[in-house]
């Protein structure tokens, strides 16, 4: 049986058919579609974590009872998962474990390009990468049995293309006869205290030795010999932009990118004149082949940053570009909060006040874009509460009033959770925004702790956020509507006055959120032209169900219309207007 998948969809069905029983995640672009599919396949126990870390060690704990577990993530989240990963490398498995990583190349929904082959060399674990939707199922499954086989963590590598991609896939049936999962005391080899770590260390570098010679005889590492003048070493979806820009060049396609085969990789080079190395983002593999003796170019063509391309290829070797249509010239489409979004008043608000803002990973991150323009630092999940703690350490006592955290409801229980406690711990003067939208909204609406809702899509316990702050000893707490400007404006003009920590609580719902009974949809409205008088000051918010309409006559007059199939009903435009020019339908 034949299907078009996508890469994603591709890796679910091949842990389906390995025999996995727990799948565990955080949602990230472009890694979250995986554990979306899972839930597809009822043997699998599919499950979001409040992070990544949390999301590994539920994997890592559903391996030490006996059974397939697999971890997803995007790069980033790796930096999350980090303290586990390295220690699990020394730990090995019970049942196969895989931990699938997506990178985004060209950032196209991240706030770096980290290269995360770095990370299984660096925690000296195997890493397989796929290069379509057929290879993603394949890798998976053969992932699990190499996890097992040589007692190792094993990640999966995938990037946005791959991820989202779809081919045709052949699906297989699901593995019988694996051992039933049981409890199973191994302490020395599962307890890492330094003197069982000592003894561990050892076996996992003579696994990866042997895993190493091994590689070169695995299908998965291909030398493909065709003109013997040009060779490439690639992985990846590279190998894909490698055969159809030069069809003619011999190949040497790596399925394992660490370690990697280097007795394959010697026999590779000595049968071709000229070696190139074609990688995305670092140079991993070249620097591994230059330090085996053996000559190679690679990013002296083919640049560090972004995302290679077929045409990026072809400028990188001096090819000619193959002949296009002109492409239509396209207004330009910056990302946006959608219509009624329940951020936008808060981050106006904010820039009245002229508030210094640290933000944080979500949705609200676009409160950095004009016209709202009120963000003024983005690192990483969780980091707007520990920012907003160093600024008040240095800055004037004046100054501290205006140091304002603002975070997600998701990205709070990920990991901004710590940063309150330490900034009521120390008592920073800052004032923290929890822009609590009841779901983790830019990945696509998942379900998180606060949302009452599982992944399988279950009843929950819904972590109680005003309460959870109490605990930490926030003694201000404030919930607010953030559709009503006034009274968004006034609660964070008091709150950012206090000389000790305030917490502020919005309690609007995302306008997309996936249950119907929690998002109410408010009357359409609508301009009178006649009272408008193009003023401008309902554009100030950004909304993009608000359009502007000039005169015709050549002059920068015109009138403010509000697409009606756009328009939430939320009200924030109606505040704004001082000449009473909008209204309901």
């Amino acid at each position: 049986m034949k299907e078009i998948l996508s890469g994603n969809e591709a890796i679910a069905r091949g842990a389906f058919e390995a025999g996995c029983l727990v799948a565990c995640a955080y949602p990230g672009t472009p890694s979250t579609e995986i554990l979306e599919n899972t839930i597809r396949y009822k043997e699998i126990n599919s499950s979001w974590a409040p992070n990544e870390k949390v999301a590994l060690e539920v994997a890592i704990g559903a391996s030490f009872g006996g059974g397939r577990a697999l971890c997803t993530m995007k790069h980033v989240g790796v930096n999350v998962a980090a303290d586990p990963l390295f220690t699990l490398a020394y730990t090995g498995v019970r049942g196969g474990l895989v931990l699938v990583v997506a990178d985004d190349p060209e950032m196209h929904s991240s706030q770096n390009e980290q290269d995360s082959r770095n990370y299984a060399r660096f925690a000296k674990v195997p890493m397989l990468e796929p290069s379509d939707s057929q290879e993603c199922k394949e890798f998976t499954r053969l992932a699990f049995e190499l996890s097992e086989q040589y007692d190792m963590p094993v990640m999966l590598r995938s990037c946005t293309r791959i991820s989202h991609g779809k081919s045709i896939v052949d699906l297989g049936e699901r593995v019988t006869g694996l051992p039933l999962p049981k409890l199973e005391k191994n302490p020395a080899k599962l307890v890492m205290l330094p003197g069982n770590a000592r003894v561990r260390h050892p076996l996992v570098e003579a696994s990866l030795q042997k895993l190493s010679a091994d590689a070169s005889s695995m299908v998965i590492n291909r030398s493909e010999l065709r003109d013997s003048s040009i060779g490439i070493i690639t992985s990846g979806v590279c190998y894909q932009y490698v055969r159809e820009v030069m069809p003619n060049a011999s190949t040497l396609k790596l399925g394992m990118v660490n370690p990697l085969p280097y007795e394959l990789i010697r026999e590779f080079a000595s049968q071709v004149d000229k070696l190139y190395i074609v990688e995305e983002l670092d140079p991993f593999i070249e620097q591994q082949v230059r330090a085996m003796g053996i000559n190679a170019i690679g990013k002296e063509l083919i640049s560090l940053c972004g995302e290679l391309t077929p045409g990026r290829l072809r400028s990188a070797f001096g090819l000619p570009q193959p002949e296009a249509a002109p492409a239509e010239k396209l207004p330009g489409r910056p990302p946006n909060m959608c219509p009624g979004c329940p951020h936008r008043g808060v981050f106006f608000a904010l820039n009245q006040l002229k508030a210094y803002v640290t933000g944080d990973i979500g949705c609200y991150t676009l409160g950095f874009m004009p016209p709202l323009s009120a963000m003024d630092t983005c690192v990483c999940m969780g980091a707007s509460i520990g920012m907003a703690t160093g600024v008040t350490k240095v800055v004037s006592a004046e100054e501290k009033k205006k140091v304002v955290a603002v975070i997600g409801d998701s990205t709070f229980l990920h990991t901004g959770i710590n940063g309150l406690m330490d900034m009521v711990y120390n008592n920073s003067p800052a004032t923290v925004v929890i822009l609590d939208n009841s779901i983790t909204a830019m990945t696509g609406r998942q379900d998180n702790p606060a949302s009452g809702f599982t992944l399988m899509d279950d009843p929950a316990n819904a972590i109680n956020i005003p309460l959870l702050c109490k605990s930490l000893g926030v003694k201000n707490i404030r919930i607010v509507n953030p559709l009503d400007l006034e009274e968004t404006r006034r609660v964070l003009a008091e709150e950012m006055e206090r000389p000790e920590t305030s917490v502020i609580i919005t309690n609007k719902p995302c306008v997309l959120i996936k249950r119907d009974d929690v998002f109410q949809k408010g009357p359409v409205y609508a301009v009178d032209s006649e009272k408008c008088t193009g003023c401008r000051a309902c554009l100030k918010i950004g909304c993009p169900a608000i359009e502007w309409r000039p005169a015709g006559d050549g002059s920068k007059k015109g009138k403010a219309y509000i697409d009606p199939l756009l328009c939430t009903g939320c009200d924030v435009c109606r505040q704004l207007c001082k000449f009473d020019a909008i209204g309901s339908r």
